[in-house]
């Protein structure tokens, strides 16, 4: 296990009917003048938006609004909040939504308080600032609820990068699974496999014994592969949607990764997808998984045969552990498929003649100016083509 540091001060407010607890938690840390951030249609639907802003009269704190943040949000929104921010004296920032809510709030929240442009910390510049941050989870996915992560879509360009500090994590977050309970199956699905994504991103390490985080990543996703199907034909069970929705914010807040290399190659291989398609995160990632799996297989095969057997429940082939680990991932692709994930570049709306740009774009983007991937193996842009095939 390699040296680290963990600091991780989110609070956490769970349960049902949570959300009437905005108002007292944005006063309890400092806001007194608080930007509503959110999506669109449902939360005002639900009627969620209309008692966060109760909540937040009832304890005296003026607020504006900002609505509209799409799915892989964009960067032109940001700098419309940026803007209003300022203008208004914003203080505080409280996104109601998913993932994309929260990301778009973090930059807003990091471009208010710096004098340049926000991207540049979606250019590498490290988040040091920010004003504070509080979260409303309406689906479990991303875990940007309890992470310092962001990741804002360039409109010029449709680039797609993500940013990190510490002064990107909530001062709060509000998890009712109950809010979750109306997204639609596909909606779901997609955020279940995103936190898988997260666990796997961390489980495929170059660093040994760490088995107190592999078995947290294993139980993780064990709890996945169990939640899942009950909650696709059942939406309304509570008791799983709390197990996915506490299991999405464990999967990032990285108290599964510390101490170990990390691989993010699926994450910078869907980016591009997600971008250039606007699929969904998650799905996307539904196709990129297993291809990048197969593809980076022989780096480690045990590792691959471990997940395959504590996971999945394949039988061990000592002789030829290569084919437990192959069982592993097919396993992996099957159960995606189980709960109405895409299975390949058809389903998922891309095209096979956008390869080799989705190649470039991902080795050649700014994270990664020298044409590399870095994670549990390097790759260069052909490697990358290679993935995307696999796909097809």
């Amino acid at each position: 296990m390699n040296n680290f540091t963990f600091y991780a001060p989110t609070y956490f407010s769970f349960g049902k009917d949570t959300q009437s607890q905005a108002g007292a938690l944005v006063k309890r840390f400092g806001g007194s003048k608080v930007l509503v951030h959110y999506g669109g249609g449902s939360v005002v639907r639900s009627g969620l938006l209309d008692t966060v802003k109760a909540s937040l009269e009832a304890a005296g704190l003026a607020y504006v609004e900002l609505g509209g943040v799409k799915p892989n949000p964009r960067s032109g929104l940001v700098y419309e909040g940026i803007e209003l921010c300022r203008k208004e004296g914003v203080d505080f920032i409280l996104a109601v939504g998913g993932g994309s809510t929260i990301d778009s709030a973090k930059a807003i929240a990091a471009g208010t308080v710096y004098d340049g442009d926000f991207w540049d910390f979606y250019e590498g510049k490290p988040v040091e600032k920010a004003l504070p941050i509080g979260t409303i989870l309406t689906i479990a996915a991303a875990g940007s609820e309890g992470s310092p992560d962001s990741v804002i879509t360039k409109e010029e360009g449709m680039i797609k990068r993500g940013a990190s500090g510490e002064a990107y994590r909530p001062k709060f977050s509000i998890l009712n699974p109950a809010l979750t309970q109306t997204l639609p199956p596909y909606q779901t699905a997609a955020g279940i496999t995103d936190i898988i994504a997260h666990l796997y991103e961390r489980y495929l390490t170059n660093t040994k014994e760490v088995e107190v985080t592999d078995r947290l990543i294993e139980a993780l996703i064990l709890t996945m592969v169990h939640e899942g199907p009950r909650v696709i034909e059942d939406p309304n069970n509570y008791e799983a949607r709390a197990n996915i929705m506490w299991a999405g914010m464990m999967a990032h807040n990285n108290s599964c990764g510390v101490g170990r290399t990390q691989d993010w190659t699926s994450h910078n291989v869907e980016h591009e997808l997600s971008a250039l398609y606007d699929c969904a995160h998650g799905a996307g990632l539904a196709v990129a998984m297993p291809a990048v799996f197969t593809y980076t297989l022989h780096h480690d095969v045990m590792r691959f045969a471990k997940i395959a057997v504590r996971v999945w429940g394949c039988q061990m082939d000592f002789d030829d552990p290569e084919r437990t680990a192959k069982e592993g991932i097919e396993a992996l692709r099957r159960f995606l498929i189980s709960i109405g994930m895409p299975k390949n570049f058809e389903e998922l709306g891309a095209k096979e003649e956008d390869i080799e740009f989705l190649a470039h774009t991902a080795c050649y983007g700014t994270e990664n100016a020298d044409g590399k991937l870095y994670g549990f193996t390097t790759l260069d842009q052909k490697d990358v083509e290679e993935i995307y095939k696999l796909m097809v």
